[in-house]
């Protein structure tokens, strides 16, 4: 399916709204999305029987035209083949909207297309498998692209497909204004349930002005941000924002509910080893568990919210760093706190505000060493353990925090960096890269290429060129 591409000037953004739907409402909301669900996992059946039939076939010797015709993928293809099977199928299909369908339809395709390119080598990062069912009690969510999508006129309803109109916890006012103005255009709706309360999700292509805020003076200033555990982010200017750490905050609710949980009787009995049918308090149970999960998730969300919008008004160029954070993971003794922080939510975060208030996102290279760099007179210590909080250095006598240390390092890197260039720059010294590993940048790898500058460090420099000339 064909991505949208806005035209000049506009942007697509999400506006989303808390729902308040009657109980007739959720009953339908639960149809569409377990409409969704069920051919999602219909037809997925249907694929992989149909490929083990002709590799069957194949086996016996059976010529290629007489193989059984091959099930395509491609979002027309599956519903072509749904459009024809549904009516015995799925004899109950007149009661969803068809965008319930198509919903189902879009994500097996991609997820057929994903595993096709990553055995086939035409897509980075981690090996992707055939795609897995959809379970029942899983996460609910349907998408309406056609029909009646928008916000009511009095800003607490809206409207969708066989559906009709849903309470909204909250105002509609500011998308119904933009919409009303011209300003705003709503392509789709999702609606989705999470810990038991539905929320719906509109894209928005919007028109905006790269113009900065009445609120956002200090025009100019160049800020390095960085990232971290204690600290949610350390700033050049010296400021520590606290990090909020709900996970953590929220272990011995979270310990007692699982505990709870555990003595219900689940789905599935350890004595014989066999499904059964979970009691009502089981459900309860995992239910209070998935609000709590759920409370960690939007404390987590909203520090990272009002953090990358400060940023993104207040200054004019923002450094940060290309963290690995699926390596750091791995480290069992930082995997929970690092989780908890969320490190790789600021750049996701500041890579589309930067562009909404007209401030420019510079990424560092990853292996710049912002941490064992002096930000004073350049010197590059040689090692620095994680243990070291305070940073010494024994060229000229700097001891400051190692976290502010690498933010004004971090700043200083935008004086070798084209300014106006406009979007994500990515900075960092080429000369200290390591040699054979290039730094992508998650999936741009090729398009942020690492610009080569002046060494900082004179003796580094000339080991460099021995290198090389051996």
């Amino acid at each position: 399916m064909k991505r949208y591409e806005p035209p000049a000037g506009w942007t697509v953004q999400a506006y989303r709204f808390a729902l308040d739907p009657s109980d007739v409402q959720v009953v339908g909301l639960r149809r569409n999305t377990g409409a969704a669900r069920f051919v999602y996992n219909h037809m997925l059946r249907r694929v992989g029987a149909v490929a083990a039939q002709r590799a069957a076939e194949a086996s016996y010797g059976v010529a290629e035209a007489d193989l059984t015709p091959w099930q395509g993928w491609s979002l027309p293809d599956l519903r072509r083949t749904w459009n024809a099977i549904k009516a015995w199928v799925a004899p109950w299909w007149a009661e969803c909207s068809k965008e319930a369908f198509n919903t189902g339809l879009a994500n097996l395709s991609v997820a057929l297309g994903n595993w096709r390119a990553s055995r086939t080598g035409t897509r980075t990062g981690r090996r992707v498998g055939w795609p897995r069912a959809k379970r029942k009690h899983g996460r609910r969510s349907v998408r309406f692209t056609t029909g009646a999508i928008r916000v009511g006129p009095g800003y607490r309803h809206v409207v969708l497909p066989r559906l009709g109109r849903i309470r909204t916890h909250e105002s509609t006012r500011k998308l119904a204004r933009r919409v009303r103005a011209g300003t705003a255009k709503v392509l789709s709706a999702t609606v989705t349930e999470t810990a038991g309360r539905w929320f719906c999700a509109f894209q928005v292509a919007v028109q905006r002005t790269l113009a900065r805020s009445a609120h956002a003076p200090n025009a100019g200033r160049v800020v390095g941000v960085d990232a971290g555990i204690t600290y949610l982010a350390v700033l050049s200017t010296g400021e520590l924002v606290p990090n909020p750490a709900p996970f953590k905050a929220m272990l011995r609710k979270l310990g007692r509910a699982q505990r709870r949980a555990a003595r219900r009787i689940g789905p599935y009995d350890p004595a014989t080893r066999r499904k059964r049918t979970a009691s009502n308090r089981w459900q309860r149970a995992q239910d209070a568990v998935a609000r709590l999960h759920a409370t960690v998730s939007a404390v987590r969300a909203d520090s990272w919210h009002h953090l990358t919008t400060r940023l993104a008004q207040q200054y004019t160029s923002v450094v940060v760093e290309d963290l690995h954070v699926a390596g750091m993971v791995r480290n069992r003794k930082l995997a929970r706190s690092l989780t908890d922080a969320a490190p790789a939510t600021l750049r996701r975060h500041l890579g589309y505000k930067t562009s909404w208030y007209g401030s420019t996102l510079h990424i560092a290279d990853r292996w710049y060493p912002s941490s064992k760099t002096c930000s004073a007179c350049k010197t590059v210590k040689p090692k620095l353990s994680l243990a070291e909080r305070t940073y010494h250095c024994t060229t000229c006598g700097l001891s400051l925090d190692r976290d502010v240390n690498a933010a004004r390092n971090l700043a200083d890197l935008v004086r070798h960096v084209d300014l106006e260039s406009p979007g994500d720059a990515k900075t960092g010294r080429g000369a200290h890269r390591r040699p054979g590993r290039p730094a992508p940048a998650g999936r741009a790898a090729g398009r942020e290429a690492s610009r080569p500058v002046h060494p900082v460090n004179v003796a580094r420099q000339r080991t460099t060129a021995n290198r090389e000339s051996h």
